[in-house]
């Protein structure tokens, strides 16, 4: 089992980040000197993926065009003595092949991976949702790649949360296998306390096997009218083995405010060119307060 394929569903409408998302797709706002979805992008190619399909709408075609070639922007770069810059921005379109579909109406993430059917074909298959962003040493998606290939199943990431936050992720009930893998019984959306499997959440990177699109054909729509993918995940893993890997990384969910501005501090203070100056910027402005 080699995982070469992604997809990226990417057709939200940003509800959450207006009215900045109304006309630039949420997926694009800036995360320090880059957008949103290049962090994901990167993160799958490090760990070893060829072939990126991104799940749009008729709104986001600023994703389209970035990862592609701007040859005036480039020249005039490399005239004006920026080859660094202009050599960045063709780095930035050839990281991967990258592919398009629309998701011509809001149905659901589980809808929206559907519509990969055609690209990813026979093959297992990642999938990295564009709000979350992970910081980690290694990269969350090469973790679950690896217990995918090595139990040779489709692969669920996630993280223990609190009781209060498990109702506003899919609960998962599981059996240890090593440190940090499981293996899945059952998959549950957004439960209420009486509900919840466990407190494992699953959250934003998964390993599937292409069994998953005859399971989404035959899903009738769940929560809000819309086709679950954890409704097809739970199906899934009544039908052949399913793992879990509690990934060791620090999540930001950069769909909403709080998320974003976290993230956004957090990156910066990585950032050699950034972080001295706002670590310091910081300080005098709580001083202030």
């Amino acid at each position: 089992m080699k995982v070469k394929k992604a997809v990226i569903p990417a057709a939200g409408l940003g509800t959450r980040m207006l009215p900045a998302t109304k006309t630039v797709p949420k997926e694009m706002l800036p995360l320090v000197d880059k957008p949103v979805l290049q962090y994901i992008i990167e993160e799958a190619v490090d760990s070893g993926i060829e072939d990126i399909l991104i799940v749009t709408n008729r709104a986001k075609t600023a994703m389209d065009d970035y990862f592609d070639y701007y040859p005036e922007l480039e020249h005039r770069l490399a005239a004006s003595g920026k080859e660094g810059q202009a050599n960045e921005m063709r780095r930035v379109a050839d990281m991967a092949n990258f592919f398009y579909v629309r998701q011509r109406e809001t149905k659901g993430l589980g809808h929206a991976i559907a519509r990969a059917r055609r690209f990813i074909g026979d093959e297992p298959f990642a999938v990295l949702l564009g709000d979350d962003i992970m910081m980690s040493k290694v990269p969350v998606l090469r973790q679950l790649i690896d217990a995918a290939e090595k139990y040779n199943c489709s692969c669920v990431g996630g993280q223990y949360v609190s009781d209060e936050a498990i109702g506003a992720y899919s609960s998962t009930k599981l059996v240890r296998l090593e440190d940090r893998i499981y293996d899945v019984l059952d998959i549950n959306e957004k439960p209420t306390p009486e509900e919840k499997l466990s407190n494992f959440a699953v959250m934003g990177r998964y390993v599937l096997t292409p069994d998953i699109f005859d399971i989404l054909d035959a899903t009738p729509p769940g929560r809000n009218g819309e086709i679950q993918l954890t409704d097809g995940l739970a199906a899934l893993c009544h039908r052949e083995r399913m793992v879990a890997v509690d990934y060791d990384a620090r999540r930001y969910d950069t769909g909403n405010l709080r998320g974003f501005l976290e993230a956004t501090i957090d990156f910066a203070l990585r950032d050699p060119q950034t972080g001295p100056w706002l670590a310091d910027l910081i300080k005098s402005k709580a001083q202030t307060l």
